[in-house]
């Protein structure tokens, strides 16, 4: 099939955050005219994304398979995105009150750096986490004590290095030993909407429709596609011959106006972003784990430029929230969340729930990093909603489903899985002849690495400021060298 014949077939993807714009990215640079429909001012506006996820450690209560899974589609994803990204490792840390045990996380980690290993031997490019030898490291109470008698490092080097802050400011009387040290690094939100906007507005093939609400969908006996848009007031319609649904936590409503059935949660969460000038050094993430939904749920502790801080801690008083998993009914695919948590979304935070969510993230860390408490939160949460696909609230790994209607949902949970889910999309497209085979699995992207990191910084400068953020968030802490 020539470039032409697969540029007459047009898709439309209704939904602009990183699955929608990612999907518009990958068709268009291989030759299908795509129209995005977004709601919002800009695009990738939606739930916090801070963590690359390289192999899922954040998360044991996922099985393995799903933490294969999350290492491959990082890599693809980082390799996608590398401006978006800030390449600090990450630490994990158990707890004394917690019932596991750090040698627990061991085969785990093993089987990550293998798979890892096996990756590079397939393609020398997948080797964006450093060396797999350096996949993780283990520090024993006894070689944290000595870091913490070292001066910390303006920008880290080693391994060692990035550990000195933890070393010295975290109370390590409080933890079981060792602790890990994992190349799971930082992804920035503002960074990664920056790329995905610069590179479809320069693509010729995609059309992006801000400030779109897309309020009706039909289909015709031939299988195209109605759909029917309205910008401020203004509505106006556009056929299409596939349409893919990436609307989000909202993916609900576009199957219901589609009129098609998807069991699905709905969860609300809220990140919290925080001004501490208590070290001299850059530090790495820091996690320390818990049981969620419980007081001692996890912590989460994410450096930025200037610094910043976003902190998630996995309670009902923090990240979570009293009905913020929502499962929908049999008459609809859209599951309901609680009018105050729409209220959220659709129109903002009261200042008095900044402060209170954000003080109790703060005494979270600081139980653990007992200099934090001099913290301050510093404006609005990172939130949104995410949707889950079926009816498992653990699931980590998720990709696109399908009707025979010439109809596919991008349905991820974890942003990384972008890539997964446009392979799948490419093989349907090849399926019903509107793609080559050879797009499928194709990993060239000219326009999107033609971006240079001036221009997406200052997008990301930009897109902090519109939505009312500092705008330190825009900036990465490491570049890759």
């Amino acid at each position: 099939m020539t470039t032409n014949e697969m540029s007459d077939k047009k898709i439309a993807i209704i939904g602009g955050g990183i699955a929608g714009a990612s999907i518009a990215l990958c068709l268009s640079e291989i030759g299908l005219q795509v129209d995005l429909f977004e709601k919002g001012t800009s695009l990738v506006n939606g739930p916090p994304i801070c963590h690359l996820h390289a192999g899922g450690n954040l998360y044991r209560e996922i099985p393995d398979k799903q933490c294969i899974t999350l290492l491959k589609e990082s890599i693809e994803a980082l390799r996608l995105y590398p401006d978006s990204v800030d390449y600090r490792p990450t630490v994990i840390a158990i707890p004394q009150q917690d019932a596991g045990q750090p040698l627990d996380l061991l085969p785990r980690l093993t089987l990550l750096q293998n798979e890892y290993q096996k990756l590079i031997e397939h393609d020398v490019n997948n080797q964006v986490l450093g060396e797999p030898g350096d996949y993780y490291r283990l520090f024993e109470l006894e070689e944290l004590q000595a870091l913490a008698l070292l001066d910390e490092k303006k920008v880290p080097e080693t391994a060692e290095q990035w550990m000195i802050p933890f070393a010295k400011h975290v109370d390590l009387s409080l933890l079981k030993f060792p602790v890990v040290l994992v190349q799971e690094f930082g992804w920035n939100v503002f960074r990664l909407g920056a790329t995905a906007a610069l590179s479809l507005e320069k693509n010729e093939l995609c059309q992006i429709h801000l400030n779109n609400k897309v309020t009706k969908i039909d289909q015709d006996k031939q299988q195209k596609w109605s759909i029917t848009s309205e910008e401020n007031g203004v509505t106006s319609t556009h056929e299409f011959d596939y349409l893919i649904n990436a609307a989000g936590f909202k993916t609900g409503e576009i199957d219901d106006l589609a009129g098609f059935y998807r069991q699905r949660l709905v969860e609300f969460k809220a990140a919290y972003v925080t001004q501490w000038q208590g070290t001299e050094g850059l530090w790495p993430e820091v996690i320390f784990h818990g049981v969620r939904g419980t007081p001692e749920g996890m912590a989460q502790f994410t450096p930025y430029a200037d610094n910043l801080v976003q902190l998630h801690g996995m309670t009902d008083e923090i990240t979570l929230f009293e009905n913020g998993l929502v499962a929908n009914a049999e008459n609809s695919s859209q599951p309901k969340l609680a009018p105050e948590l729409l209220r959220k979304i659709d129109v903002g935070w009261l200042n008095q729930e900044i402060t209170t969510r954000g003080q109790r993230a703060i005494a979270h860390l600081s139980r653990y990093i007992p200099a934090f408490k001099e913290a301050t939160v510093t404006g609005k949460p990172l939130f949104g909603a995410q949707q889950i696909p079926g009816e498992d609230a653990n699931l980590r790994a998720a990709g696109v489903s399908f009707e025979n209607n010439n109809y596919a949902r991008c349905e991820i949970v974890k942003a990384s899985s972008v890539l997964t889910c446009a392979d799948a999309l490419m093989e349907k497209l090849f399926e019903i002849g509107f793609v080559d085979k050879s797009a499928i699995g194709a990993r060239l992207f000219p326009i999107t690495h033609s971006i240079s990191d001036q221009a997406i910084t200052e997008r990301s400068e930009l897109y902090t400021q519109q939505r009312g953020y500092p705008i330190a968030l825009a900036y990465r802490n490491i570049k890759q060298s």
